[in-house]
């Protein structure tokens, strides 16, 4: 298990690793981020989700200390990014979206290498390698080359090397984007290692499983705003049903058969190719439809998540 390294950050609550304050990102006319505020506890697994446009990556690039912002204050670690980039980038570990490993080293070569670029003395460097490939579950694959590995072991490599410098803050924007469902439970679990150890997990994802998988507090983003912050439970027992009955009645019927179906459950939303009944029961909804004559050609009942927080947030899926 990767360990962390205990140090306390000049903000005056050392317990908040990022603080942002009306913080805005613009290229030219364009607002990629629109005055946004939230905060970062010390050890807290934190998501940014939304569809993709909706500011996630925007935010996380200023974070690292790689984007300047255009407005609003952000503090990293009790810094200004803005003046203290070099020195935060020291204490952060980043998992970009796309893969950036060397294909033509060898998978230890590859952590070695990045760890030199931090001045990470080799010696140190050749044990701390042991330490991540147990934890990656690449011991075996130690000398081979990283183009020969799964799209999986690419991920949990990628995990490993932001590791390499002991970050008081793991980045990962869309760390599961590409990945079968096998590979993404094993990437699953390492993640929730790192946080039984206390490492501050930053996460951006559009798959809501996984937000509520992994985030302790997350933010929901569209078109550069939060629309709404809290845990998964507290967002989804907020603004949604605690169940969810999904008809399908045929794409060419499903409008016509909502006007019908109004005033079972609390509230409806049509989609082109279902209609959503939420409920507090849904198979006694279900009843309600089927007693009232009607007969869905396909019915589900499942319980609500951030995907219905989010369409009742926006009126859209995460994935239009």
């Amino acid at each position: 298990m990767p360990k962390t390294k205990a140090k306390v950050t000049d903000d005056s609550s050392p317990e908040l690793m990022i603080v942002a304050k009306g913080l805005t990102k613009t290229y030219g006319d364009f607002v990629a981020v629109d005055g946004i505020n939230f905060e970062v506890k010390k050890g807290e697994a934190f998501g940014l989700l939304g569809p993709n446009g909706a500011g996630k990556s925007t935010t996380m690039k200023m974070i690292a200390s790689t984007s300047q912002r255009s407005g609003g204050e952000l503090t990293i670690l009790g810094k200004d990014p803005n003046q203290h980039g070099p020195e935060i980038r020291a204490h952060l570990g980043v998992v970009p979206q796309q893969d950036n490993l060397d294909r033509e080293l060898k998978v230890w070569e590859n952590l070695m290498t990045y760890g030199r670029f931090f001045g990470l003395k080799s010696a140190w460097l050749k044990t701390k390698i042991d330490e991540l490939l147990e934890f990656a579950q690449l011991e075996d694959k130690r000398n081979v080359k990283t183009e020969e590995l799964s799209g999986g072991m690419k991920r949990r490599l990628t995990i490993a090397r932001g590791l390499v410098n002991e970050p008081e803050i793991l980045m990962l924007d869309e760390p599961t984007t590409g990945l079968d469902p096998q590979a993404r439970h094993i990437l699953w679990d390492r993640l929730f290692r790192l946080k039984e150890v206390g490492v501050t997990l930053v996460i951006t994802t559009h798959y809501m499983d996984e937000a509520e998988q992994l985030c302790d507090r997350l933010v929901v983003m569209d078109k550069g705003k939060i629309m709404a912050e809290g845990s998964p439970a507290e967002l989804i027992k907020t603004y949604s049903s605690k169940e969810v009955l999904e008809v399908r009645f045929g794409s060419d019927n499903n409008k016509t058969m909502a006007k019908q179906l109004k005033g079972i459950g609390d509230r409806l939303e049509i989609l082109p190719d279902r209609i959503l009944v939420y409920t507090e029961d849904g198979e006694a909804a279900l009843k309600k439809i089927l007693a009232a004559g009607m007969h869905p050609i396909t019915s589900l009942v499942r319980r609500s998540s951030l995907e219905d927080v989010f369409l009742r947030l926006t009126g859209r899926t995460l994935v239009d």
